[in-house]
């Protein structure tokens, strides 16, 4: 098997003209410079050199081989190199899902820009999915970063999920609801009669479990509208009059310009948003996780 040691003190003799000017600047003895040669040449079964007394000149076989064996030299080391980077995290692409409810605005936009300023070589694709789907991904190795809300009923083994940072919940009204012109805070409890467009699901957490928690809190189950949904078309459905939600503060940055979104009363109606990725993450996720935080 030809190694690289022997492809580089070849490439080295024919650059430099000689077997001594080689081995100075590979810092080897000449004579062992000369025994990796000659067992290049047992192996390839013919000489690479003519021997002459004064400088070794390239054979018709050392002349085809030369420009064969600089290329492979070239591209090892441009692999060592991608291989490093990538390591590192200097390059490659972040998978990153975020749920409906996880808006790409504000703080996250910031976030990923100040990462893609550190690192020059890398890209971010970005997806949309609900919390299981995103843990499931990063459980097979298909997904990288998940942002989702709390709280996650299901784990999945192997996927780390930790808080991210809590924003205030905001009552989310269509323009011509009776609460739309109001300036004081709502309490929850004054909720009881309206329609919610949008339920827990028995076996799902994320945004609508903690909607139904805080009205429970209240005194009261939220009752369901007859058109319901859990992702964005919350803001078109409320926006329809088809219902109310309890949305994050953040979702304004999305919402329709005359969707009104009022304060709640409750000092704990808080909503967290987490940060989801395989337990040891590779330098190039942990490196995100870190500039995110210190954004955040």
């Amino acid at each position: 098997m030809i190694s690289t040691r022997q492809l580089r003190y070849f490439v080295e003799i024919a650059d430099s003209g000689s077997f001594s000017a080689a081995a100075e600047r590979l810092f080897v003895a000449q004579s062992a410079l000369s025994r990796q040669i000659k067992a290049l040449e047992h192996q390839l079964q013919t000489p690479l050199f003519e021997r002459t007394a004064r400088q070794p000149k390239l054979t018709a076989a050392g002349e085809a081989f030369y420009p064969r064996a600089r290329n492979l030299l070239s591209e090892l080391h441009k692999a060592s190199e991608a291989a490093t980077q990538i390591g590192s995290g200097q390059v490659g692409t972040l998978r990153l899902s975020h749920s409906s409810t996880v808006p790409m605005s504000g703080v996250l936009l910031r976030g990923i820009s100040a990462w893609l300023e550190r690192c020059p070589g890398v890209s971010v694709d970005i997806a949309k999915m609900s919390s299981e789907a995103q843990l499931e991904e990063i459980a097979d190795g298909r997904l990288d970063i998940g942002l989702l809300r709390l709280p996650v009923l299901r784990q999945r083994e192997g996927v780390r999920v930790q808080p991210l940072y809590s924003e205030p919940l905001m009552l989310a009204v269509p323009p011509n609801h009776a609460l739309a012109g109001r300036d004081a805070p709502i309490e929850l409890a004054q909720l009881r009669d309206e329609a919610f467009i949008s339920i827990p699901h028995p076996q799902r957490g994320g945004l609508s479990y903690l909607s139904a928690e805080l009205c429970m809190r209240a005194g009261f189950f939220p009752k369901a509208a007859r058109v319901m949904s859990r992702k964005t078309t919350q803001l078109q459905l409320i926006q329809a009059g088809f219902g109310i939600a309890l949305l994050p503060k953040s979702m304004q940055d999305i919402a329709p310009a005359n969707l009104r979104f009022l304060p709640l009363a409750e000092p704990d109606s808080l909503s967290t948003v987490a940060l989801a990725c395989a337990q040891g993450p590779s330098a190039l996720v942990e490196q995100f996780c870190q500039t995110l935080r210190e954004c955040l």
